[in-house]
């Protein structure tokens, strides 16, 4: 039998191979990054995608510092992520066709930490009962269950009292979830509690059945239940 010959590099070889520069490496993640640069790129587009929003809009939906913001907005506008056409303190701001592009990029994110982030044990779900109920329904399409809205057609109607509290349409069709402001014209299923109980109810850290039985939440319409159409974090694993 023929000996076959060994592609191992020597170690002396090895060492004395040139390290290319991080520029000279044609790597397509390393190169979209450098472009879309630090984390806030994405957030604010992610924002943007849904509608034209003013400068206070988005510090409420993300929580950025007014400087940061202000800084970030006036690169991805110099970038032609984002127009701001009339430039006015109070004016919104819109994304353009090229901010649009990254949606893809955006949803993939979002999924990715729902499915292999979401549900780490260290993951504390009490920081989520001070957070708006407006920021957990707009990010209800990305904790949908593809598997079971498939072939699902239900309309939810989500009444919230007290701070955060308004109405919200979520609306599931084939494999999709939309999620919009205001009475469902329609609804298969309504429910209506305090903002900060339904941010508990919508992330899983308080059981809706429970929630419904002590009188914390109630639930008109069918059978259908919000929760078995989205992904939760599991209950009692936040740390002490």
């Amino acid at each position: 039998m023929a000996k076959q010959r060994s592609t191992a590099i020597p170690l002396a070889a090895a060492d004395s191979v040139a390290i290319p520069k991080p520029v000279q490496v044609f790597d397509p993640v390393a190169r979209a990054l450098e472009l879309v640069g630090d984390r806030w790129t994405l957030v604010l587009v992610r924002h943007l995608l849904s509608c034209p929003l003013g400068f206070q809009e988005l510090r409420r939906r993300t929580g950025i510092a007014p400087r940061v913001l202000s800084a970030r907005l006036r690169k991805l506008v110099d970038e032609g992520w984002v127009a701001h056409p009339d430039a006015g303190p109070r004016s919104p701001y819109v994304v353009t066709d090229k901010g649009r592009t990254l949606e893809p990029m955006i949803a993939a994110a979002a999924r990715w930490w729902v499915h292999h982030a979401m549900e780490d044990r260290g993951f504390d779900t009490t920081t989520f009962t001070e957070t708006s109920a407006q920021s957990i329904l707009e990010s209800l399409p990305f904790l949908l269950r593809e598997d079971r809205a498939a072939k699902a057609r239900v309309t939810f109607e989500i009444r919230l009292e007290g701070e955060g509290g308004g109405v919200w349409t979520v609306r599931i069709e084939d494999g999709t979830c939309i999620v919009t402001p205001g009475f469902a014209e329609r609804a298969d299923v309504r429910y209506t509690c305090q903002a900060r109980v339904w941010c508990a109810v919508a992330v899983g850290q308080i059981d809706a059945r429970d929630a419904i039985a002590r009188g914390g939440l109630s639930k008109e319409g069918g059978r259908a239940a919000l929760d078995d159409y989205f992904h939760q974090i599991p209950r009692g694993e936040a740390p002490e």
